[in-house]
């Protein structure tokens, strides 16, 4: 099938200005007007050290409170208790969470019309859902199921017995190894890789590496977005799970055999070895390290380039490597400066 409208693509709001009244978007935010007039025409968004007449922004960060006092910002979402300011206010629960809501108002993701490349090479057997873009070069082997209003940009290949749910959406050069299931509302970044294989092997007598075979797929559950140049990979027995609304960083690696419980973050460059398992609600920040067969407790939280070398309790704040209580981190990095001058001060001692 081909559709002569294929290759357009269409953003709205890039080719039309948009304005909104200000009680216009109090109203589509859910949130309270204050101290300014409904009828102030909003423009666009801005952060609050650039905002300007016309434009929209925020504070939900106290240290920013004197740049709301001074912004010529036509108007800003603030907290519930927010001290009152000479620019009109937008009062929310979460000024950060509404200021995202706001975003989508302003800025409509871009669109892409139903069709199928004359370029790509889609097997017989697959089965595609209503209304997808299939980009140039796309490959979609045999047996592969692909739910509704699927978007599949340039070069994305999607090797046999995949199952995808619907609204999935895959930016160029992303990848989908064989037999991998994908829920509903999931989104792949540029040159994701889901469900190459582990990194297993086991040493022979001779002390050469023999490769241990991982046919086991890449199980992603609904509402998902991994970041670009991260990977996933599949497991030799089992699967590796990645739960509902797990959100992935740039440049992750998620070991064989892993689980990520539902809802957690994991920021950039975080590495999973293999059969780690991840409570939900978890969050491992920038270049945190998790050793494999450990387990990251329920709303944990593991700050930046720690080392994760034993279990982590649910709800624990933890540091540094190997990591421990992030209080007790603190204590080593003050007394970590100190160091030369207590060893001097020992020796002296003994000597």
């Amino acid at each position: 099938m081909r559709w002569p409208t294929f290759g357009l693509v269409y953003d709205y709001f890039a080719t039309h200005s948009i304005t909104m009244k200000l009680s216009q978007i109090a109203s589509a935010l859910d949130v309270r007007l204050e101290n300014g007039s409904p009828d102030t025409e909003i423009s666009g968004l801005n952060g609050i050290e650039h905002a300007g007449p016309g434009e929209l922004t925020f504070v939900s960060n106290p240290k920013y409170a004197a740049a709301a006092r001074s912004t010529t910002a036509s108007a800003v979402i603030v907290g519930e208790d927010f001290p009152a300011i000479s620019a009109a206010m937008l009062r929310a629960k979460d000024p950060y969470l509404t200021f995202a809501r706001a975003l989508e108002l302003f800025h409509q993701p871009l669109r892409y019309a139903p069709g199928i490349h004359a370029t790509a090479v889609i097997h017989a057997s697959a089965r595609i859902g209503a209304n997808a873009h299939i980009g140039p070069y796309v490959v979609v082997d045999e047996n592969v199921e692909v739910g509704a209003n699927a978007v599949l940009l340039a070069q994305v290949v999607i090797y046999r017995g995949v199952k995808i749910g619907n609204n999935f959406f895959a930016h160029a050069h992303a990848v989908v190894r064989e037999n991998c299931r994908i829920g509903n509302n999931v989104l792949l970044q540029n040159g994701v890789v889901i469900g190459a294989d582990g990194f297993g092997f086991a040493k022979t007598p001779d002390g050469h590496w023999h490769k241990i075979p991982q046919p086991a797929p890449v199980v992603i559950e609904d509402d998902v977005e991994v970041q670009a140049n991260s990977c996933i990979d599949r497991a030799s027995v089992g699967e590796t799970r990645i739960g509902r609304g797990v959100k992935v960083d740039n440049l992750v690696q998620v070991g064989h055999g892993s689980h990520v419980g539902e809802d957690v973050l994991l920021c950039a460059q975080v590495g999973l070895a293999g059969s780690t398992e991840i409570g939900n609600k978890a969050i491992l920040t920038g270049q945190v390290g998790v050793v494999g067969h450990c387990k990251v407790g329920e709303g944990a939280i593991v700050t930046p380039q720690s080392g994760v070398a034993h279990d982590i309790p649910a709800g624990a704040l933890v540091s540094g490597a190997p990591a421990v209580d992030h209080k007790q981190w603190l204590k080593y990095s003050a007394i970590l400066p100190r160091l030369p001058e207590i060893a001097r001060a020992v020796r002296t001692k003994k000597s």
